[in-house]
């Protein structure tokens, strides 16, 4: 069995990198990532403590409802992220300096 402290662990390496993702990049699509790599961090967390905890399963269900609330996320994003490349004709988010003409 994999000890609760290894997971721990991986749980932290991503949540770092998503957050250097989020504040280093100039990229809406690479700032997307870095978003998800610590969602994905925190439902690491959630699984880890849930399996640690062998009768209560309040953390795997609490995962799977993160992971489809990350899903319409990511869509809402996208879709938003592609209108706005439309008009402006970057993704730069440095760069989009006004919402109206």
């Amino acid at each position: 069995m994999i000890p609760l402290a290894h997971f721990m662990l991986v749980s932290a390496i991503l949540f770092c990198i998503g957050l250097y993702a989020v504040l280093a990049k100039k990229n809406a699509i690479m700032i997307l990532i870095g978003i998800e790599f610590m969602l994905n961090a925190a439902i690491l967390n959630f699984v880890a403590f849930s399996k640690h905890d062998k009768i209560a399963l309040g953390g795997q269900v609490f995962a799977l409802f993160a992971i489809v609330l990350a899903a319409a996320t990511v869509a809402v994003t996208l879709a938003i992220i592609l209108n706005v490349y439309k008009y402006y004709r970057t993704i730069d988010p440095t760069k989009i300096d006004q919402l109206r003409d």
